[in-house]
């Protein structure tokens, strides 16, 4: 059993919710969108994989940040920022049952991380 956190209608979330179901891996689904993600969880999470692979830089979020918003340079302006707009974080966020991490997808990683 794995918890995946992310986005509903984001299409990497699309693509590792398929996969997790095409090869029979038991997940639950939380949405940062409606659930949002506690801070002490996405405290915890950039402790682990670091808060600048966390922060999705790429999408149209962060593209409309003003200049200001944009020059994040510590942990704590990062989680501040993603948590004022969740879809900042990194989809998917994957949690194991044992506490282990990923963030991301990539086929070959997710298989070798869940089974």
């Amino acid at each position: 059993m794995v918890n995946i956190y992310g986005i509903k209608n984001c299409d990497t979330m699309k693509k590792a919710i398929a996969w997790c179901e095409e090869h029979g891996v038991d997940y639950t689904f939380h949405d940062y969108m409606k659930q949002g993600v506690p801070r002490d969880r996405l405290v915890a999470w950039c402790r682990v994989l670091g808060w600048k692979s966390l922060l999705n830089t790429k999408g149209p979020t962060f593209r409309k940040l003003s200049p200001e918003q944009k020059e994040v340079s510590t942990q704590s302006q990062a989680v501040a920022l993603m948590l004022e707009f969740p879809s900042l974080i990194r989809r998917p966020v994957v949690e194991t049952e044992s506490g282990q991490l990923l963030a991301g997808f990539d086929p070959a990683m997710f298989a070798s991380f869940v089974r």
